[in-house]
Parts: C-alpha cells; structure tokens; sequence
C-alpha cells in the first residue's frame, strides 16, 4: 500500500518491551530484565526511523532480502536465465541489493496486544525488483510466546517464477545493554562445527571447514574476545548448523552468555547457516539517547540460508518454485544464567 509510512510499533507482555518498525520490519529497541530486575535495551539502533532510512548504519536490526549476504558478481543463472544484481558491495551484491527488504515499508497485515502480542507485516517483491525474477509475497510475525521469549516467522512464496530466497534477521546484540561498549567479554557457544571459508572478496569458497582446532571453534562455550585478533577484523562467517538438540521443531543454533548482567540469549531456528557477525564495521556510529558504537560494540546471529549458495552447487539449495513456501523460523529465548 503506497501510503503506508514508516512508523514504530510496540510488543510488550509486561516482562520484555520490543519496539519495531514496518521499514525492513527492523527491531529498534528491545528491554528486558538482568539478574537484579533492571531492564536494558540490548539491540544497538537508533530513536527514530530516519537513520535507519538513511542508511546510516549497516542493517542494524532490519530482516535483509530478497536473498540475504553476498552473491558472487552480483550474477547468477537460473532454469536457462541470466540475472545480474546491483553490485551494492564491490564486486559483489549484497543483502538484497540497493533496495533491500530492510529499506521498504511493509504492509501491518495484522498487530495484536494481549499476554502473546504479535504483529504480522506483509511485503509484496515484485518480478525484476533489484535484478531478482518473479513476484514474491513475504510476510513476517514477530511474537512475544512467553515472558522471555519472542518467535520470528518469516515466510514468503513465488507466485509465478522460480527464485532464490533467504531472508535474515540482522539485530546487533549487546546483552549488557546497547550502550555498554564491546562485546568481547560475551561468551558464545555455536551449535556448528564447520563453517563455509572464504576468499578476499568475503564470499564463500564452496569449501565446508571443520571448526577443531581454529579460530572458529565455539563448539563449546568462549568468549568471543578471546580469539578473535586470529581472524583478522573479526567474525563475519557462516556456520554450517549441526542437527543436535531440538525445539518445536528447530535446532540450537547459538547461545550468548553477558557475565555482567547474567543475562542469556538462546537461539533455535531451521534455518542451515548461521552468519556469526562481530561488527566489524560499525565504527563510531552515534545511536540511541547519543550512545556511541564502535568495532565490536554488538554480535549478530543471522540465521540464513548459505551465503552465494545460488552459485554453489554443493551448498543446500535457497531456490524456491513457483507455489512453494519459504519458511524461516527463529527463537530467541532469554533467561538469566
């Protein structure tokens, strides 16, 4: 609907209090309690929707798409068809795109208070929309199941093309609060004991590395700061999901411990790929009430479907038919440890 304008939605079920707005379906902000009761905003972002328009920041919060991280050249082929993206990240495209999923306003097909609030936003993709084949009805539902747990649908269908799809959900969290400086005191645990290499360009070699005994490794429970000076500016790699410990259907993908505030964030998804993200980039941004971000000031766990796998053969397919479903849940549980 072409009037429909940027504007920011609350869920709140008395525990946790999470602010979204309809451009990108992007979490702006996102309350909940440490050990001692105090509540912190632990998502980095910013008070109105204008900088997220603008740009100023690289996708805090937002769901990216049509297809999610890089494609090699921006090109890829499809049942016989060329197609060639922008080339938003040089020499690769990016997200989605000059104008991604994170940087249009979704339709609010549906906002819903009580002890389990919800909202559903719905975005129609048209055929050749940045490069990409096929129209595309998307939607979305962020939903608050518990006191300290919210589930994210993402779906969408191709109604008339073959296309590849992989949607993202691109939060920087800072468990301490997103004004409480780096997060290389955090502890992470992955449930992926391979990741997807990759060349210069950030883009995935087709390679599938075992984790032991590298940088890579949090197997089991590290701090991310503690060898993080191996991998060059950071984290910025896709782990491959092992299939271990289940939930409604979906695996572990991830858990994140703040030793300050003892909170805790576990996350399940179904998704194969989770790209594990240190913020690298994030330098000297001013968000939220003038709190300052720099490196390493938030993590991102953007479950997705393998980067550039609409190039990789041996990678699972992100392509979807005409009529079928794409669907992609994620978990966020949170407790205090």
């Amino acid at each position: 609907m072409a009037d429909q304008k940027p504007q920011i939605f609350e869920l709140n079920n008395g525990t946790m209090q999470v602010k979204i707005t309809n451009l990108g379906c992007t979490i702006t902000s996102f309350s909940l309690p440490d050990k001692n009761g105090n509540l912190a905003d632990v998502v980095l972002g910013f008070d109105s929707v204008e900088p997220y328009l603008n740009r100023v920041a690289p996708y805090f919060g937002a769901i990216v798409g049509r297809v999610a991280n890089r494609i090699k050249d921006g090109k890829f082929t499809l049942n016989g068809a060329d197609y060639t993206l922008p080339v938003n990240r040089p020499p690769n495209s990016l997200h989605g795109g000059n104008k991604g999923f994170d940087i249009v306003v979704w339709e609010v097909a549906e906002y819903k208070k009580g002890e389990k609030p919800s909202i559903t936003f719905k975005y129609h993709s048209r055929d050749g929309e940045e490069g990409y084949p096929g129209d595309l009805s998307v939607t979305a539902t962020y939903t608050l199941t518990s006191s300290m747990t919210m589930r994210l649908d993402m779906e969408a269908v191709a109604e008339n093309k073959a296309t590849p799809v992989s949607l993202a959900q691109h939060t920087y969290w800072n468990l301490a609060g997103h004004n409480s400086g780096n997060i290389l005191d955090q502890s992470v645990q992955i449930w992926g004991s391979h990741v997807t290499p990759v060349d210069q360009n950030i883009v995935p070699t087709g390679e599938i590395m075992p984790v032991k005994g590298t940088p890579f490794d949090f197997t089991t429970e590290k701090k991310v700061g503690a060898s993080i000076h191996e991998v060059g500016l950071g984290y910025d790699h896709n782990y491959v999901l092992d299939c271990g410990e289940e939930k409604e259907g979906l695996k572990h993908a991830a858990k994140v411990k703040d030793p300050s505030s003892s909170r805790v964030l576990d996350l399940w998804t179904n998704a194969p790929g989770m790209q594990f993200y240190t913020a690298n980039y994030v330098n000297g941004i001013v968000g939220k009430g003038g709190a300052v971000y720099g490196k390493h000031s938030g993590l991102c766990l953007e479950t997705q479907g393998f980067p550039n796998a609409i190039n990789q053969q041996n990678f699972p397919s992100v392509v979807i038919q005409p009529g079928e479903k794409y669907k992609h849940t994620m978990l966020f549980e949170f407790s205090i440890e």
